[in-house]
């Protein structure tokens, strides 16, 4: 086996890579890290908890960043399910596209995509920033309760479904609209919201004003006879 600093899957195996990122000490290693030939592994990088940077060169599987703390993530190509599932705080940045329930159950940081999400971007995401430059797939936003999901282009059908207080932010069209999710007017304060993560995802076609919000009609939230039908 090479050396394990060279963090290279030809030499080294998913275990091994993960157990030394996730145990590094902060004060005594250098911060900076560079993953090559991830061949689609599943769950690289899963599990940091350090402010670090980690630049992993290719495409990576299923779960990539999951349960991530404080940690830089940059992943030049594609994500497969679950990019950033269940992260805490930090970053993942994708340059390429992710596939399915990107930032689940997410409760903190930032995910940016460069291209396109596919279905159930930000499912049930509780707290976490999404950033999906290209569009999204149907059902995304489904049961999202709190962050904020911004895309840049279209999304699919069933656009916030069963949504609480996550915002969604669109400059494109949604196929159509989930159950109890409905369009709301712009603030100030979503404006500001809007340019800042613009402003992360180092985006510079579009302006605050180019966007459509959505959100949650709040009528699911307590049962209600007229209702029945949606729950």
């Amino acid at each position: 086996m090479g050396k394990i600093e060279n963090l290279d899957f030809k030499k080294n195996s998913l275990r091994k890579i993960n157990s030394f990122l996730q145990n590094i000490s902060y004060k005594n290693n250098k911060r900076e890290f560079t993953v090559k030939n991830p061949r689609g592994e599943h769950a690289i990088c899963a599990g940091l908890k350090e402010n670090i940077l980690v630049k992993i060169n290719g495409h990576v599987g299923y779960y990539c960043g999951g349960m991530n703390q404080k940690a830089k993530i940059v992943i030049d190509g594609n994500a497969g399910t679950g990019l950033g599932e269940n992260m805490m705080s930090g970053t993942i940045h994708v340059k390429g596209n992710t596939s399915q329930s990107t930032g689940a159950t997410a409760h903190g940081g930032t995910i940016i995509v460069d291209g396109n999400a596919s279905s159930r971007c930000g499912i049930s995401m509780k707290g976490v920033d999404i950033i999906v430059k290209g569009s999204v797939g149907h059902m995304s936003g489904f049961m999202a309760q709190a962050g904020t999901l911004l895309v840049c282009g279209n999304a699919g059908e069933a656009l916030g479904d069963s949504i609480y207080e996550t915002v969604i932010y669109i400059a494109g069209n949604p196929k159509s609209l989930g159950v109890d999710c409905i369009e709301k007017k712009i603030t100030k304060n979503d404006i500001k919201k809007i340019e800042n993560l613009l402003k992360q995802g180092n985006i510079n076609k579009l302006k605050a004003i180019n966007f459509k919000k959505f959100g949650s009609a709040r009528k699911l939230y307590n049962f209600n006879i007229d209702n029945a039908s949606d729950y």
